[in-house]
């Protein structure tokens, strides 16, 4: 099923900014959190999407909008024949904006995405391949030059669609780190990203996965499959198959089915969660109860004021 990224000669995006209470003791709370969340929810099966360019699309319309609205502009483009980099570089702006109108300010997302058509047929001839194939460096400070790219946008480009080893910072991180105590209101994006970087031991690792992240996916493997465990009342045998309490929010599709580098994978994986704790319990007002990160409040006068909140 699918088709397989490229592995690419990525970098680690440097940042000698961080401050090291963000690289210290903060940071080696990150692969517990994922540990806890992949034993409980698995896999989540994203991003939802058939190719790349799906996937950069997506990235730009789910801008200031819920995924839902971006799923209904999607499927307009698939049913008028307009997702492929041909079709969006000659459709019609008017067009465009009329098939992305559920996504939400649709008429500064068409023109940011003929931005990047644009960007894309004169720096790589209309090739994603040849655009993806560049340092990660350099590419995210091109994709962040467009009009309407931030860094959350590029860094899913980068990660999703590209297979570049990049974590995406977005306002569910933000909010459950904050939450815990592990970054402050005043703590920048690329500080939270360099933070949970460091934490899968990247540093001078440009590919792959280093010993310390080796040794971690094991255990949580391991406890996924403790947790999926069940004993048959008529054989006696043990079924032995990883399960879980609740299904991935996603079903399966061709970009999240695709094989990628193993880091770049669980990247992919811990965003994921991160956003199903932020949709299901650290919402606006938290619910804690049933969150499985509830263990790692720093204490119960945080969770006390969270709900004040």
């Amino acid at each position: 099923m699918g088709f397989k990224l490229p592995d690419y000669q990525v970098t680690q995006l440097p940042n000698p900014s961080v401050s090291p209470r963000l690289r210290g003791e903060p940071g080696r709370e990150i692969f517990p959190y994922y540990q806890a969340l992949r034993t409980h929810w698995g896999p989540q099966n994203w991003w939802p999407a058939d190719s790349p360019l799906e996937v950069i699309v997506g990235a730009y319309l789910t801008q200031n909008t819920n995924w839902n609205n971006v799923e209904k502009a999607i499927a307009n483009l698939k049913q008028a024949k307009a997702l492929s980099i041909k079709a969006l570089r000659e459709i019609p702006l008017s067009r465009l904006q009329k098939l992305i109108r559920p996504s939400g300010y649709f008429r500064q997302k068409a023109k940011k995405l003929k931005t990047f058509i644009r960007y894309l047929d004169k720096q790589y001839a209309g090739s994603l391949n040849r655009m993806f194939a560049q340092p990660t460096g350099k590419l995210r400070a091109e994709l962040l030059a467009l009009n309407g790219v931030g860094p959350e946008t590029a860094d899913s480009i980068l990660l999703y669609a590209g297979n570049h080893h990049v974590f995406v910072v977005d306002a569910y991180t933000r909010r459950v780190f904050e939450r815990h105590g592990l970054i402050t209101a005043k703590t920048k994006y690329a500080e939270i990203r360099e933070m949970v970087e460091g934490a899968f031991d990247v540093a001078g690792s440009s590919l792959g996965t280093t010993p310390v992240v080796q040794e971690a996916l094991k255990t949580t493997a391991k406890k996924e499959d403790t947790a999926g465990i069940s004993e048959s009342s008529s054989s006696g045998q043990s079924d032995r198959s990883p399960r879980h309490p609740v299904s991935p929010r996603h079903p399966v599709s061709k970009m999240s089915a695709t094989p990628r580098t193993e880091l770049a994978q669980q990247y992919n994986e811990l965003h994921a969660l991160i956003v199903r704790v932020g949709n299901q319990h650290c919402r606006k007002t938290a619910k804690c109860e049933e969150c499985p990160l509830r263990t790692f409040l720093p204490a119960e006068s945080l969770e006390a004021k969270i709900h004040a909140q």
